[in-house]
């Protein structure tokens, strides 16, 4: 079956690819995440990059999925987006995938600055935003049959499966590579739980969005 054409996929993976080939011919890599990266810190304290051009803080968020660290980092994340994304736009439509994807990079955001308010090292990577795309195609292609469980309704009882498996997975892999759970803010799993949640919450309001009746013309 062929993958349908995705316009913002498309067009945020080319963005994020061009932008890393520029900072990685340049070697301004390490500067780009610094100015442009995602500080924790710089939340409390606005003036912690006085003197730098840095990137607002408030656009970060969005700065920071432009900035990999290596060939692998945005290998794997623009494939997932790829193919994540496109099977996703197929159905919200480039504009919720935009707003979907924007969303995710600050919910991501949000999270990591929750469990390390006071961090300093710059989170770059678009895994966040593209959490949010995972969730939202796995609950829109999602073959499990569930049933609703008391008071939760079938969709949200799917929901709330989703939510705990990332979360396992995210924390397991958090363990493996960081030894143990005191570390798991220097690698931004915060992040991609943030992401996937916003995903998950943010479906379904987004189909309803794109498939709202449209009112008639009457003569």
């Amino acid at each position: 079956m062929r993958l349908p054409a995705g316009r913002a996929t498309n067009g945020i993976a080319a963005i994020s690819i061009a932008a890393f080939l520029i900072l990685t011919l340049t070697g301004r890599v390490d500067d780009a995440a610094i100015i442009g990266g995602f500080i924790p810190a710089r939340l409390g304290d606005p003036a912690l990059l006085q003197g730098m051009a840095a990137v607002p803080d408030w656009l970060t968020p969005l700065s920071c999925t432009l900035i990999h660290a290596g060939w692998l980092h945005i290998a794997f994340n623009m494939l997932m987006l790829l193919f994540c994304g496109r099977q996703v736009e197929h159905v919200l439509g480039w504009g919720g995938t935009l707003l979907l994807y924007g969303v995710g990079a600050y919910a991501a955001c949000l999270a990591q600055w929750a469990i390390d308010p006071a961090s300093t090292n710059p989170m770059v990577g678009a895994s966040g935003a593209i959490s949010a795309i995972i969730a939202t195609y796995a609950l829109l292609y999602s073959q499990q049959q569930v049933r609703k469980v008391g008071p939760l309704s079938a969709n949200m009882v799917r929901v709330l499966w989703l939510a705990a498996g990332w979360i396992a997975i995210q924390l397991m892999i958090g363990v493996a590579t960081s030894g143990g759970f005191g570390d798991l803010g220097q690698i931004a799993i915060a992040a991609h739980i943030g992401g996937f949640l916003a995903g998950l919450i943010l479906t379904r309001p987004l189909l309803r969005w794109r498939f709202r009746k449209k009112p008639r013309a009457v003569n």
